[in-house]
């Protein structure tokens, strides 16, 4: 699945303790850069103001409840 988000620096950690509680890659990126949702620094390394793709292959409540609170209209 593939999802757009924007997130802020409060939100990162927030996102990154959802991320690492699934089973199942999650990876998160914008333009040319690809970082493993799951690590803090990686996330945390983003550009903020940017809109960011997340894609992941599997599926977790909580993970999802953040995803949408993080989510941006298409």
């Amino acid at each position: 699945m593939e999802r757009k988000i924007r997130l802020t620096q409060d939100e990162a950690q927030n996102f990154v303790n959802a991320a690492s509680k699934c089973d199942f890659d999650i990876d998160i990126a914008y333009n040319r850069y690809i970082v493993d949702a799951k690590s803090f620094l990686g996330v945390y390394g983003l550009d903020f103001t940017q809109v960011l793709t997340v894609r992941y292959g599997g599926y977790n409540a909580e993970f999802e409840q953040v995803l949408k609170s993080c989510a941006i209209a298409c």
